[in-house]
This record gives C-alpha cells, sequence and structure tokens, in this order.
C-alpha cells in the first residue's frame, strides 16, 4: 500500500505555480489576484478561506478577503458580485460555500462570470467540461485527476466507481475520468443515496473514490485486493482522547481497507491539500485569459 500523499504533491505544485507566476511577472505580465467572499462565521469555512489566502501568499499571488455577516441580504450579496464581476483587478473569485439558508446557493452561482468562476461551479464552465472544451475545473475533481496523473495511475480501461452524486465533486469527477484524455478512458458507474447493493459495485471498482459525507462508510468487505482509493470525505467525530476532543476521518475506514488497496489517500492530508492548488491553477490560468481570452 501506497500513500497518495496530497501534502507533499500541494507542496510541489505550489511551487511550480510560484516559478510560473514569478516568470509572468518579470515579463510584465500581471500579478494573478484572487478574492474570497466569506458569509458568516461557520468554522470551517473559515479554516478553508484562511487556508486558500495563505497559498496565495506563498505563490506569489495577490489575494482579497471579503467578510460579511451571516444576516446580509441576498440583494447585496448579488451586488458584491456584480462588482467583483466588474472589477479588472480581480483574476477571479470564489464565493464560499455552503451559505446560511436565506440565500439562494443557485442564484449566487449563476450570477458569477464563468470567465472568473475559478471554482468551476457555473453550468457554463460544467458545460464545457462535460464537452471536453477549454474551462474552469472545479477544484475537487480536478485535485484528483492531477493526483492521478502525478502518481502515474492508470485509468485508461480501468473500472471506476463514484460514489456521492454531488454537482461540486461526484459528477463532474465521473464525466472527466469517462471522457478522453491521458487521465480518462475509464469506464464509471455513479453510485448514490439510491443505488441498491452497493457494495456489488464498488467491489468491482479498480479505482474507488468515495465522496458520500458519512464517516467511514466504505468498508474492507466492499473493495477488492489492489484497489485504488481516493477518499473525498472529511468529517468530524467526537474523540475524547485527542486534544481537541474530536479528530478528522474520511468517507473510507482507512484502517480496514488500506491493507487492500494498492494506493490510498489519508485524510486529512489527502485530496483536499489538491482541492486548494487546483484553485490557484485556474486563477493563474484567469490572470493568463488562457480560457475566456
Amino acid at each position: 500500500m501506497e500513500l497518495l500523499d496530497g501534502k507533499l504533491l500541494a507542496r510541489q505544485v505550489k511551487d511550480e505555480l510560484a516559478k510560473e507566476t514569478a516568470a509572468q511577472i518579470a515579463a510584465g505580465g500581471k500579478v494573478p489576484h484572487l478574492a474570497a467572499v466569506l458569509i458568516g462565521d461557520d468554522p470551517a469555512s473559515q479554516v478553508y478561506v484562511r487556508n486558500k489566502v495563505r497559498s496565495c501568499e506563498q505563490v506569489g499571488f495577490h489575494s482579497t478577503l471579503i467578510r460579511k455577516p451571516a444576516d446580509i441580504s441576498e440583494e447585496e450579496l448579488l451586488h458584491i458580485i456584480h462588482e467583483l464581476n466588474h472589477d479588472d483587478g480581480i483574476d477571479g473569485f470564489i464565493v464560499q460555500l455552503p451559505l446560511p439558508a436565506h440565500l439562494n446557493e443557485e442564484k449566487v452561482t449563476l450570477a458569477i462570470d464563468p470567465a472568473k468562476d475559478v471554482d468551476g461551479f457555473h453550468p457554463v464552465n460544467i458545460g464545457r467540461m462535460a464537452l471536453g472544451l477549454p474551462c474552469y475545473l472545479p477544484a475537487t475533481p480536478c485535485g484528483i485527476v492531477e493526483m492521478l496523473k502525478r502518481y502515474e495511475i492508470p485509468t485508461s480501461g480501468k473500472e471506476v466507481v463514484v460514489v456521492g452524486r454531488s454537482n461540486i465533486v461526484g459528477t463532474p469527477i465521473s464525466i472527466l475520468l469517462s471522457r478522453k484524455g491521458k487521465v480518462g478512458n475509464a469506464t464509471v458507474t455513479l453510485c448514490h443515496s439510491r443505488t441498491e447493493n452497493l457494495a456489488e459495485h464498488t467491489r468491482r471498482a479498480d479505482i474507488l473514490i468515495a465522496s458520500i459525507g458519512h464517516p467511514n462508510t466504505i468498508t474492507a468487505d466492499m473493495v477488492k485486493e489492489g484497489v485504488v482509493v481516493i477518499d473525498v470525505g472529511i468529517n468530524r467525530i467526537d474523540d475524547p482522547e485527542a486534544a481537541r476532543g474530536y479528530r478528522l476521518v474520511g468517507d473510507v475506514d482507512f484502517e480496514g481497507v488500506s491493507p487492500k488497496a494498492s494506493y490510498i489517500t489519508p485524510v486529512p492530508g489527502g485530496v483536499g491539500q489538491m482541492t486548494v492548488v487546483s484553485l490557484l491553477m485556474n486563477t493563474l490560468s484567469a490572470s493568463q485569459n488562457a480560457i475566456y481570452g
């Protein structure tokens, strides 16, 4: 069993981005600029945004953080998005999800200019992805593809099973791995909460991608020997012995599954690290007008 080390890969990609950014600036190009809109005080969202801002600094990007209270009106949030859409100094921006219940996430996503949608959530970018056209890929699926590529894990002709059909992870990664490409050409099965006999599907997987949002759902009896396991889940469970009173686990029972796996991502330290660098990759492309120039 070999760990798919997201921390190590993230450092490598950040080093590459820092060099490319420095070269771009030295040649008279602009400093990439990422903005993040954070609504409310959700602890996880604050951690995610803080990591994104710190990562920008590490690779030489400018970053702007716009913080607003949880009771912001939808009209005010849409006005902020409108301003960012028309700010030539901002190459790309994100609105950190989830949003408070009174804000319509779909309306917010649709309001973002696809050319600045570095999270890759806008239907225009999703549609271009499905057609194999240049686009900003959703950050987590992009990170998974980058991980498979850099660890040289073959996907062509392989059985891939994705568990979870969210618009952010499950559905887009199923499209990416099934289409033509260096990391692609797989036969993909997309499973979800209504799938019957889930284990019958997961046991066929050469590559299993778990994005369910429930801790330790995938157990050892649900996978075959030699499987490659990509665990997207990050769940907080109580642990009185841990310093903080809790610990983070994935959607996969790591202790049980890892002895059967050829490769597996740890949680934390796996896919989450690659999600952030994928956002940086999209922002650099935006600063170069590489997609919508």
